[in-house]
């Protein structure tokens, strides 16, 4: 069985967390080697460029470019050293972000070029797509209530304005319209369980190789 890149991606709050590890415990009682990995901090460079993106720093502002530069960073380190070698292995590969999120958030939110982001995306993936990608779609309102509900702070990204949350929304759903074999769209408010169950649809409907 080869190894498959499955990437779940949305809006702050969307519930990705949650639907990656239900996916892995579903996929290991298969008995497929499972991989949890995340964009940024999926190495441990990642992991300092994951500070230096999502940490608010007060008076010390991240230019757009530099930000796009330092996304792009985390994914060249993250599919050299985890991602492509892990693939080579048949892993299964669940992936919190890849490069829609890039598209989303840099492009649509941030407004930078997009064959700027396209060519940096190249770059850095060596042309390393998703076989999936699962787009768990929920309201900006309803995803940043529940990220205020919780225990830690809002990151720098999630402190953005609703009208920026908007336009990464309309990203992933100008994305999703855009390559329907690649990218499915799940309904993020439904029941944590009919959302897990859906994704199970999904995967089993399109990667044959399931059991």
């Amino acid at each position: 069985m080869g190894g498959k890149l499955i990437v779940f991606e949305g809006v702050e709050g969307c519930g990705k967390t949650s639907q990656m590890q239900l996916c892995a415990e579903w996929l290991q009682s298969l008995g497929i080697a499972v991989i949890l990995t995340r964009e940024p901090g999926g190495t441990e460079l990642g992991l300092d460029l994951r500070r230096l993106l999502l940490e608010k720093a007060e008076n010390k502002p991240i230019a757009e470019v530099t930000e796009l530069l330092l996304y792009a960073a985390d994914r060249s380190q993250h599919v050299a050293q985890e991602l492509k070698p892990n693939l080579a292995k048949g892993k299964y590969i669940l992936c919190d972000r890849y490069t829609d999120s890039t598209i989303a958030y840099q492009g649509y939110g941030r407004g930078l070029d997009m064959d700027l982001i396209t060519q940096l995306n190249s770059i850095a993936t060596g042309e390393l797509t998703s076989d999936i990608t699962i787009w768990l779609d929920v309201d900006v309102e309803v995803g940043l209530a529940r990220k205020r509900g919780e225990a830690v702070g809002l990151d720098r990204i999630e402190q953005e304005t609703i009208a920026f949350h908007r336009r990464v929304q309309q990203g992933y759903a100008d994305l999703a319209a855009s390559s329907p074999t690649r990218i499915f769209r799940v309904d993020g408010s439904l029941s944590k369980e009919v959302v897990h169950h859906t994704i199970q649809a999904i995967l089993r409907a399109h990667l044959k190789e399931l059991p």
